[in-house]
C-alpha cells in the first residue's frame, strides 16, 4: 500500500512539475512496468520478434508523453495496460501483414486454459474478441485486459475498481469464459 501511496504522491507531483518526482516516479514505473512485461512476454511463444523491454519503453515514453491526469497508480497501470494491449495487436498485425499468403505462423499471446483442449489465440483474434465483450460489459473486458495486457493481479483490480475480490474473480470467469466461447466458434 506504501509504494501505491508513494506512486500516486508522485504522479500529483510530476504533474505540479517537480523535476526530482518525475525522475523518482520514472525509476519506479518503469520496473514495475518492466516486470509486467517481463511476465508477459515469457507466456509468448520462442522466438517472438517483440522484446519485453521495447513494449516498456514504448509503452513508458507514450506514458510520459501524454498530457493526462493520472488520479492514481490504478489509473496509471490501467492505461499502461491499453497501451500494451495496443502494440502488441499493432505488432501482430504487421507481422501477419509481412507474412500473409505465405503460410503464416500465429503470434500467440497467452497460454491459458479455460477448459481441456483450449489452446492460446492469435493475439488479434483475442483483441477482436475483448473488444466484442466490451460491447457487452466493459468491466468485464477492462479485467481481462488488465490481467492479460499489464499483469495486474485480482486484488489490485479489485481496489481499482473498489469492489472485493471474489467479484473480480467471477468476472474474469465469466470473461474468460466468454472469450473461450468466442474464439473457439471463430476457429
Amino acid at each position: 500500500m506504501k509504494n501505491d501511496t508513494n506512486i500516486t504522491e508522485l504522479l500529483h507531483a510530476w504533474q505540479s512539475g517537480s523535476e526530482q518526482a518525475f525522475s523518482d516516479l520514472s525509476e519506479q514505473v518503469y520496473t514495475e512496468l518492466h516486470r509486467r512485461a517481463q511476465k508477459h512476454m515469457s507466456q509468448e511463444r520462442a522466438g517472438h520478434t517483440l522484446q519485453a523491454t521495447a513494449l516498456v519503453n514504448e509503452v513508458f515514453v507514450d506514458l510520459l508523453s501524454i498530457q493526462l491526469d493520472f488520479s492514481d497508480r490504478a489509473h496509471f497501470f490501467r492505461l499502461a495496460s491499453t497501451m500494451m494491449r495496443r502494440i502488441l495487436v499493432d505488432h501482430a498485425r504487421a507481422q501477419c501483414a509481412a507474412k500473409r499468403g505465405a503460410g503464416a505462423r500465429h503470434v500467440t499471446l497467452l497460454d491459458w486454459k479455460v477448459a481441456s483442449g483450449f489452446q492460446s489465440h492469435d493475439v488479434i483474434e483475442l483483441d477482436a474478441a475483448l473488444s466484442a465483450l466490451a460491447k457487452l460489459d466493459k468491466r468485464k473486458a477492462e479485467i481481462l485486459e488488465l490481467q492479460f495486457f499489464a499483469g495486474s493481479s485480482v486484488q489490485d483490480i479489485a481496489q481499482f475498481y473498489e469492489v472485493s475480490a471474489r467479484t473480480i474473480e467471477r468476472d474474469g470467469q465469466f470473461g474468460k469464459a466468454w472469450l473461450h466461447r468466442e474464439l473457439s466458434m471463430a476457429s
